[in-house]
Order: C-alpha cells, then sequence, then structure tokens
C-alpha cells in the first residue's frame, strides 16, 4: 500500500504557523529530509509521516503544545489547494463543507471529514487517521483552527461556533483555545469536531460564484482521479507541469527525472490506458484552462507557460481542444463571472 500524502499547500500553511513560533523550517526540513524547494510546486506532496515527525519536532523546539492553533492566524484558501477555491465560491458554507468534505483527500489522506445536521446544530467531524505513525493533537487542532479561520476569511466576521469538540485532555494553558475558537470547548471528547449554528451555515457568501465552483468542481475531480492512477502517471504530470514554461518537454528529460528509461516510460503509461504525448497534451489543456480563468495573464504569457516556443500553435492547440479561440474562451469565463458578481452586489445591497 503507497503512503499517505499531503499537499505542498497544506504543508506551507504548516511551515507559517511554525514560523510564528520562530522555528526556522529550512533546517527543519534538512533534518527531516525533506525538500524545501517542493513547497512552492502546487503539485508536490509530502509523506505523512514526515509532517506527523514535523510537528513533533516543532513541539520539542518551541515548547509550545498548543502550536498547531497558528494555523488559523495563517490559513487563505489557497491552504486548501483547489478544495479551497471550491469552498471559496460555493453558495453557502453549508455547501463549501460539502465540497470540502469531497475533496478531502487532495489536501491530505491522512484525515477524513463528515458534515451533518445535528439536533444541536451543523456539525464539522474530523478523524485524523496518520500514516505508520500516529496522528499528532497538533495535526487535528491545526485542521479545525483552520476550518474556523477559513469561516471567517470567508464570511467577513468572525463565526462563534456552538461548541468546540477535542478528543485530547484538558490543556494546562486554555488560553490559546479561547483565542482560536472563541466558543465553548469540550475536551476528552469523543471525537473533534465544530458545532455550528444552521443559521450561519446556510446564510449566503459574498464570496459565491456559480461558474467559477462549477470549474473548481472539475479542476477538483480531475485531480482526484488522478489518486487513483499509478504513481507514474501522476508523477510524470507533475515533471510536465514543472517542465513546460522551459519549452516543450522531452519524454527523455521526463523519464530521466523519474528515474526511468524512455521504453519503460512509455510501457507504464500505455499500461495505464495512455501515452506520454496524450498526457503532454491533457495537461496543457487542464493547465490552459486554470490560467485563463485569471485574468491578468496574457495570452502570449499563457502560450509561454504552456511551453509553445510559438503562440500560433497555442491558438491552434486551444482550438482543436474547446472548437474556440482563448480570447472567446476568456469572454465567456468573465461573462458568466460578471452575471455572479451582479448578484453577489446585489445581495450585499440588500443587507446593507
Amino acid at each position: 500500500m503507497s503512503e499517505r500524502t499531503t499537499s505542498a499547500s497544506w504543508a506551507m500553511g504548516i511551515v507559517k504557523a511554525l514560523e510564528m513560533d520562530g522555528l526556522d523550517c529550512r533546517v527543519l526540513f534538512k533534518q527531516l529530509g525533506l525538500d524545501y524547494a517542493a513547497l512552492s510546486d502546487p503539485d508536490a506532496r509530502f509523506p505523512q509521516d514526515s509532517m506527523t515527525r514535523l510537528w513533533q519536532r516543532a513541539v520539542e523546539l518551541s515548547g509550545n503544545p498548543a502550536i498547531g492553533l497558528n494555523m488559523g492566524k495563517v490559513v487563505r484558501p489557497a491552504s486548501f489547494h483547489v478544495a479551497g477555491y471550491a469552498l471559496m465560491s460555493s453558495n453557502t458554507l453549508a455547501e463549501g463543507f460539502m465540497r470540502l468534505v469531497r475533496y478531502q483527500r487532495i489536501i491530505a489522506e491522512s484525515a477524513d471529514l463528515s458534515f451533518r445536521l445535528l439536533p444541536e446544530g451543523y456539525a464539522l467531524i474530523l478523524t485524523v487517521h496518520g500514516d505508520h505513525l500516529p496522528p499528532t493533537r497538533q495535526s487535528t487542532e491545526a485542521s479545525l483552527a483552520s476550518a474556523l479561520a477559513l469561516c471567517g476569511w470567508l464570511t467577513g466576521r468572525t463565526l462563534h461556533p456552538r461548541k468546540v469538540m477535542l478528543q485530547g485532555e484538558p490543556p494546562a494553558d486554555l488560553a490559546p483555545y479561547k483565542q482560536a475558537f472563541h466558543a465553548p470547548l469540550e475536551f476528552s471528547a469523543p471525537y473533534d469536531a465544530l458545532i455550528f449554528d444552521q443559521a450561519d451555515m446556510d446564510a449566503p457568501l459574498p464570496t459565491a460564484n456559480e461558474a467559477m465552483a462549477l470549474l473548481h468542481d472539475r479542476f477538483a475531480g480531475e485531480y482526484l482521479a488522478r489518486f487513483s492512477e499509478s504513481r507514474v502517471t501522476h508523477k510524470a504530470r507533475q515533471v510536465l507541469c514543472r517542465l513546460l514554461p522551459q519549452g516543450e518537454p522531452k519524454r527523455e528529460v521526463v523519464a530521466q527525472t523519474l528515474h526511468l528509461s524512455q521504453r519503460t516510460l512509455q510501457r507504464r503509461l500505455q499500461e495505464e490506458g495512455t501515452s506520454f504525448q496524450t498526457l503532454l497534451d491533457d495537461t496543457r489543456r487542464e493547465l490552459a484552462e486554470q490560467y485563463l480563468a485569471q485574468p491578468s495573464m496574457t495570452l502570449l504569457e499563457i502560450a509561454y507557460l504552456l511551453g509553445f516556443a510559438d503562440p500560433s500553435n497555442f491558438f491552434r492547440a486551444f482550438r482543436r481542444w474547446f472548437d474556440s479561440t482563448p480570447g472567446e474562451y476568456r469572454a465567456r469565463l468573465l461573462e458568466t463571472s460578471t452575471v455572479s458578481d451582479a448578484r453577489t452586489q446585489e445581495y450585499t445591497e440588500q443587507r446593507l
């Protein structure tokens, strides 16, 4: 069975949380045999056991057993990978948390989320499994603090849960927990959870954008589908994403990066129902969609980032993919986004 992993975006959140206590994470990563530079690669993943050791070492060095709560102070939608953007685009927090449950494995494979309506309110229930090593208390507390902080980030106000349930024993110092959660605390609880008022979960989000939510659903679904693929396909896609801005990647370079011969790489890809050229084409297409959703990026920049030396080749490939030009595709995206933004503005004005 392959090891469980954590996304680089979540690992970056952990790093920022530890740095708040003055820890040098570059040194910590080196001690643990981790690649600090990989934090900037959105497709990179870290072994879950390495994240467990990172939390353990951080508590030893800082002397702060509540260091996990720092995650609530640094979290942003990007910390949750594409799942964060899907949540941000949702109509309500309830809808967003249901998306978060669906895409949890993208963020970290070592935890399960459930979101359900109980008599006392909506419950976001977290179960952290760890991998070979048992999970740390800090990992659980970081996740709950992050989920609550994200609620505040999305709604623009401090959300007060009805109750916070923690399986851990009561800490010697309650102050960091009171500051992080703004709610009644139940320690030695049967499970870890945030309990919310139904009204807070059902209120419209000012960041709602139905068109973008559907787009992010698609990205997240495709990313999840790749988890079921062999690691060779997934790793080859990661290598392609890194190499594309340098020009069209060569099969021999990707094979060397993966420590495989070209023949072995091609055979493994064929066994998984794809080929190097198909994988390259699919990767470019997916990235093109993501880049066009960012209005600040020019079409020439996108062509360059996708490894096209001649922009005309990008335009031809795009028409083959979507039967339209990149400009037409972006115009449709912006049109649907403008309609959604107008609805959001109308809702905001009604509230004022």
